[in-house]
Parts: C-alpha cells; sequence; structure tokens
C-alpha cells in the first residue's frame, strides 16, 4: 500500500506476527533543503578567510567540510520527524522501537529512501460486543466507611498539647539534636537539628532513633545510638553508626476533637448527625463513579474475551517495555531516578518487566478490540464532540476551545485526542449495549480469557504513575 502524505512517499508491507515494513521516499528538494539548512547552521561556527564570522554561504561550508558529513547530520536530525510522519500517514499504531534502516545517503538531486520495520497493534476479529451480561455490583457505603472518614477528619483538627510527663508512643517531642559518626568528634552534615517536633512510633527516622526517646521528659538529655540503613539516601552516612546527643525540650500529646455536635459545628454543619449524612453522601457518589468505571471496564473485557487477538510475545514485551519507560519518565519528574526506583523496590529492571507482561499482554488485546469497534460501527467524532472535550483544558489555559485545537492541529496532535475520544465512544457503546447481572452471577458464569486469574501488584501501581504521561485506560472518564 503507497501512501504520499505532504513531502513523503510511504510504501506500507504487511509481515507476519503483527509487523509491518514501511519504505519511505523523501524529495530531492527537501532533502537538498535539510542540507542547506545544516551548512548554514555550521557555517555560524566556521571562520574562514575572507569571511566575517557567521556569514559564510552554504556552498562553501558543504565544500570545506564535505557534503556527506554535512548531509549525515541533516537526516540523522530529521530522521525523527520523517519517522513520526511515515507512521501517521500509514496510519498505524506502533508498539516497540523501530528498526530503520537508512541505507546509502543520495547524491545531488536524489531523494533519500530509508525503511521502517516495526511492531503494530494487532488486528482484533470481534465476536460479540453488544448485548453482553456483565456483573455489576451495587453502589454502597459502609457504616465503617464513614466512621474513618469522621476519624480522620478529628485526626485534621488535633491539637498538640504540653504533657507533663514522660513521652509515650505517639507522642511529638520537641527536641535539639547532634548527630556523630562513632570514632569522629565533629557533627556530620545534616546531623544537627534545633527545636525539631519528632513524632514517636511515626517510622519516619532511623531505626532506633524514635524507640531512644521513649520515656524521656522535658529536659532530658539523652545519647542515642544508631546505625544508617544500607541503603541510606547519603552515601556516606550509609550503614554507618553514629550517636545523636539529644536534648528534649517538651513533650507534647495528640488531643482530638470530642465525637460531638461541636465538631460537626466547626465543620460547618448543625450536628452530627447532619455531617454524617454529608460524608456518607459523597462517599456514595464516589462509589457510584467507581461502579460506572467497574462496569465500563468490565463490559470492554467481555467484548476482548468472545474477540479473537493474535499477541505475540515480542509484541507483549516490547509494550511492558513502553509502559516501563513512561512510568520511569514519571517518576523522573518527581525527582526518583531508575536506580533509586529499583532500589527502594528491591527488584531488577528484568523481573519488573515480568510482572507487567499480563498487564501489557491485556493492554495490547483492549486495544485492538477498541480499534476494531471503531472500525465496525464507523465511530468518528465530530469537530463539535472535539471542542466539547477539550473546552475543560482550554478554560484551565485561559484560551479559546477553539484556539487550542488550532494550536493541536499545528503541532500535529489532533489526531491522538479524536482517536481517544473514538476509543471512548466504542466503550460507551459497548457499556451501553450491556445487561447489569448480579456480580455472583457473573463470577459463576465466568469462563472470560484473562493473562491471568490473580490480579499482580505491577511497578507501576506502587509507584502510583498516573500521570503528566498518564496513560490512558478505559476506565478513565465517565460512563
Amino acid at each position: 500500500m503507497a501512501v504520499v502524505s505532504g513531502a513523503l512517499s510511504t510504501t506500507l508491507t504487511e509481515l507476519p506476527d503483527s509487523r509491518v515494513r514501511l519504505e519511505v521516499e523523501v524529495p530531492a528538494g527537501e532533502v537538498e533543503g535539510g542540507l542547506e539548512r545544516k551548512a548554514r547552521q555550521l557555517g555560524r561556527e566556521l571562520k574562514l578567510a575572507g569571511f566575517r564570522r557567521g556569514k559564510v554561504p552554504a556552498p562553501l561550508v558543504i565544500q570545506r567540510i564535505g557534503r556527506e558529513t554535512v548531509l549525515e547530520e541533516a537526516v540523522r536530525e530529521q530522521l525523527s520527524g520523517w519517522y513520526a510522519q511515515a507512521i501517521g500517514s500509514a496510519g498505524i499504531v506502533p508498539v516497540g522501537d523501530p528498526d530503520v534502516d537508512l541505507g546509502e545517503l543520495p547524491g545531488p538531486g536524489q531523494p533519500l529512501r530509508f525503511s521502517i520495520e516495526i511492531g503494530v497493534l494487532p488486528k482484533a476479529q470481534l465476536g460479540e460486543y453488544k448485548g453482553l451480561e456483565v456483573g455489576r455490583r451495587e453502589p454502597g457505603v459502609a457504616d465503617d466507611a464513614v466512621a474513618g472518614e469522621l476519624e480522620a477528619m478529628r485526626e485534621r483538627l488535633a491539637r498538640l498539647e504540653t504533657a507533663e510527663r514522660p513521652a509515650a508512643q505517639g507522642d511529638f517531642v520537641v527536641a535539639d539534636y547532634v548527630g556523630r559518626l562513632d570514632g569522629e568528634d565533629d557533627p556530620f552534615d545534616g546531623g544537627e537539628g534545633r527545636d525539631q517536633l519528632i513524632e514517636l512510633g511515626s517510622g519516619n527516622l532511623i531505626p532506633g532513633f524514635e524507640e531512644g526517646l521513649l520515656g524521656a521528659s522535658a529536659g532530658e538529655q539523652r545519647d542515642v545510638a544508631v546505625t544508617f540503613p544500607g541503603d541510606y539516601g547519603a552515601a556516606h552516612l550509609a550503614g554507618k553508626p553514629a550517636t545523636f546527643a539529644i536534648t528534649v525540650k517538651e513533650v507534647k500529646e495528640k488531643q482530638l476533637p470530642e465525637l460531638d455536635d461541636d465538631l460537626a459545628v466547626d465543620s460547618g454543619f448543625d450536628d452530627l448527625d447532619q455531617l454524617r449524612t454529608d460524608i456518607r453522601e459523597r462517599l456514595l457518589e464516589a462509589d457510584e463513579a467507581q461502579v460506572r468505571a467497574e462496569f465500563r471496564q468490565a463490559a470492554l473485557d467481555a467484548a476482548v474475551a468472545s474477540a479473537e487477538v493474535v499477541v505475540t510475545p515480542e509484541l507483549v514485551q516490547a509494550r511492558a517495555k513502553e509502559m516501563w519507560e513512561r512510568m520511569l519518565h514519571s517518576l523522573a519528574h518527581r525527582g526518583i531516578s531508575r536506580e533509586a526506583y529499583l532500589q527502594i523496590t528491591g527488584r531488577e529492571e528484568g523481573a519488573a518487566l515480568e510482572e507487567l507482561a499480563p498487564e501489557a499482554d491485556l493492554a495490547l488485546r483492549r486495544e485492538a478490540v477498541i480499534t476494531a469497534i471503531v472500525d465496525a460501527e464507523k465511530i468518528e467524532p465530530s469537530e463539535e464532540d472535539v471542542l466539547e472535550a477539550l473546552a475543560p483544558t482550554a478554560e484551565r489555559e485561559g484560551i479559546e476551545p477553539e484556539t487550542l485545537l488550532a494550536d493541536l492541529s499545528t503541532a500535529g496532535r489532533l489526531d491522538d485526542v479524536r482517536d481517544d475520544l473514538a476509543a471512548r465512544a466504542a466503550i460507551d457503546l459497548v457499556a451501553e449495549n450491556a445487561t447489569p447481572i448480579e456480580p455472583e452471577k457473573a463470577q459463576a458464569r465466568e469462563k472470560l480469557w484473562t493473562p491471568e486469574k490473580e490480579p499482580v501488584a505491577t511497578a507501576a501501581q506502587e509507584a502510583g504513575a498516573a500521570g503528566g504521561g498518564k496513560l490512558w485506560t478505559p476506565s478513565d472518564g465517565g460512563g
């Protein structure tokens, strides 16, 4: 299949095991334009007799440096853009890293030709996706959930009062301390603190530090011996013994407000019953949204179970790696490096990828079925649908939805928005046409395919990845 998009000409050949090869041709004019732009850029740094710095003409730069050298740099700089354009024009969903064969650089007046081989989203042969019977639980709120919210509220409103007694578990102490590594006279870097508020039993400090203050009274001085953990963040302290000279200045105990009408009045309610009612209503509203999300997910998975999708181990491995890299990218924005995360979780990267494999497999099957439903139902979001979806983001950014739509179109991201809306519409269609049944009945008859019957706690879940860069899932959004 040949496709011409903008300056590129792309020919797609389907290969076995959900892979494709793209033969891409970049016209000679664009190649020469890129060569000249790169030569001008290099010319800004080139010193040549008779020319002012930055004013060396492009032809002389090419002559001086060599056409092939300049062209190679120009091509490599533009290759990612050509790749994205070729993938977009071919209308494929790539999975994993591409194998790019650049071939030989073209001579003057010749087009550039290169090939891309890459895995793609597998095709689904749809089974039934309308009229499915899907388990749906009734939303509800347990009394202990309401009680838990009330206790959390009391904790937030708690006050610290001075206690004229020795410190006990759960108390707070105000203390000064100086820490020294064993055998050293001077405090280590970061080992001194004044008027520090320390919660006993929180587990936030070095093992042994909080325990060493149990039973201490205001005005008391103590030496507390500890050993820094082997994986402590400061490498110069990790695994080393130290002693803290601590002066306890004050002992404080947490005073929770009484669970009575006064608590409710302080929170803006007439009495405790009204506060309980408000909490229950809010929890119920949240659970109703959760039930809708669960039903959408279950309906989609029922459609996936009835479809035929061939997913190769190579595709699963590639998708797992994509998910892993997205999670690491999200963690990096929070200041957590790949190495730090692996150390914190005690994992090796290979094991983490293996744990992600079932999730990656299911994600590929879901996406394949969604894509097939979009095609079967000819779902195509209108411009009004797009503008409506963009309205909340546009409002946050203080611009008109039409402006945001134009910006996305210019950036080449509008198709992503349309694809996302089409996918949501496909899941809505499946969920709206599904018949809710009791969860027990659904479980009794369930003989559906799943990658694993028991859910696996993945690295992404443990890290809370969601993310700038959050991966959309079918349970997002209303239903």
